[in-house]
């Protein structure tokens, strides 16, 4: 039985820039952020992965986005990671249209981080105030 992650690799396997397995049920693959939609949408319709969580983080290279996901048969948790370099102007498509429950977390991350994500329907404040200063992202570190 070929495994998901064999699965993942081989149908991306051009566009998979990295793969790190943290441990037998972790595995990390990192794709260019043009690109996350396309896998997103693979792994989440076609394999039938479970949508877990994405989290983002400001590192010194750039903004680091990964969409976590389980493959509950094989007890896997897939974390398709993504850099945005252009710290400026951070921005990438939005997965919300191709898995509902990436909104709220999406708007999330753009409201602490300052991501733009395109295509999503409704990115307003969820757990700030709505008259925050435009432009401050509370966990960026340049602040």
């Amino acid at each position: 039985m070929e495994n998901v992650v064999e699965k993942i690799e081989g149908k991306f396997s051009d566009k998979i820039l990295k793969s790190y397995e943290k441990s037998a049920v972790r595995i990390y693959l990192d794709f260019k952020p043009e690109d996350i939609p396309e896998v997103a949408q693979f792994v989440f319709k076609d394999l039938g992965c479970r949508f877990i969580i994405a989290s983002g983080t400001d590192t010194p290279a750039g903004i680091e986005i990964l969409y976590h996901f389980s493959y509950d048969q094989q007890g896997k948790v897939i974390s398709l990671r993504t850099l945005i370099t252009d710290k400026k102007n951070p921005q990438m498509a939005s997965i919300a249209k191709i898995i509902k429950g990436a909104e709220w977390i999406e708007r999330e991350i753009w409201e602490l981080l300052g991501v733009n994500f395109i295509g999503h329907p409704d990115l307003r404040h969820l757990l700030l105030i709505d008259d925050w200063p435009a432009g401050k992202y509370p966990l960026r570190k340049d602040q």
